[in-house]
């Protein structure tokens, strides 16, 4: 037991600075933190500067999920399709009363007319229709004044030779009819110029987006279709199936169908008994009339 506790003096001091030393690590441990603490209390943080650079990065943020949400761009609300209803928040409700009115060939021309035929709500309403964007001739129509005293000199219908021919005319002709403007005039050339040759019947300006049947009778006033485009006319009592879906607006589906009533009624006595024929397309009538013939 004496060997384990006898030192000598060399011995002694190692021991008493190996305790020393153990002392101090002690104390630093304990004591370092409290000085670091103070030293910070000595530079004291500016609260104002950090909660301005809190506010900006919150700012950041909020600009970041703005940026990610899906956009609106300025659109006609005659041309909704089911995904563009869907992204808008309407339901399924209100874009089939939407689609149903568009197959009746009538066109929304305000955010009132889009409502009464939806039924959205009012809240909704607001939302979207500072992006409704309609035509010029709706949104911009020109003065009814000057359409009554320039109809009123020329009230007596105009003869044959006194038109002017449709596949001729310029868009500065077709801008001095009351309800036809730059683009709806350039819409008219543009589809004119689709088809080499142009129209066949002034039946086609139906076609256009945007002409309303009062417009289009102000045109025919002053506009006939005087060498049309040469088409070829197919008889609908020999007509193959093949040859009717050449035919604007007839399917195979339509084809088939005609050529099935065309069969128990042993040939058609006249063009509009195609509007009894199933799936016909009754409004297009007058259109697919150009091709046929008896």
């Amino acid at each position: 037991m004496k060997s384990h506790f006898q030192f000598s003096n060399q011995q002694r001091n190692g021991i008493f600075l190996l305790l020393a030393i153990i002392l101090i690590l002690q104390c630093a441990y304990w004591f370092a933190p409290k000085l670091f603490a103070g030293s910070k209390n000595e530079h004291p943080e500016n609260k104002k500067e950090l909660e301005i650079f809190k506010h900006e990065i919150d700012s950041l943020r909020l600009v970041e999920i703005e940026n990610k949400k899906p956009k609106i761009y300025p659109f006609n609300p005659n041309y909704i399709t089911d995904y563009k209803g869907y992204t808008l928040g309407m339901t399924n409700e209100e874009i089939d009363r939407l689609h149903k009115f568009r197959k009746t060939n009538q066109w929304i021309n305000s955010a009132k007319d889009f409502q009464s035929v939806t039924k959205v709500s009012d809240s909704f309403l607001a939302t979207i229709s500072p992006y409704f964007k309609f035509p010029d001739w709706v949104t911009n129509p020109k003065p009814k004044t000057s359409y009554s005293n320039s109809y009123s000199n020329s009230a007596k219908p105009k003869t044959y030779n006194q038109k002017v021919d449709l596949n001729l005319a310029t868009a500065s002709q077709l801008k001095k009819v009351y309800g036809v403007g730059e683009k709806l005039s350039e819409r008219i050339i543009k589809y004119r110029d689709k088809f080499k040759g142009g129209f066949v019947s002034n039946v086609q300006l139906s076609e256009i987006y945007g002409l309303s049947p009062e417009v289009i009778e102000r045109i025919n006033f002053d506009f006939t279709v005087k060498t049309p485009r040469a088409i070829e006319k197919f008889n609908i009592n020999t007509a193959t199936r093949d040859e009717l879906v050449t035919i604007q607006y007839i399917d195979y589906e339509v084809a088939n169908n005609i050529i099935e009533e065309r069969t128990l009624r042993e040939g058609f006595k006249s063009l509009e008994e195609l509007t009894n024929v199933e799936d016909f397309p009754i409004k297009k009538i007058e259109i697919i009339k150009l091709y046929l013939h008896l």
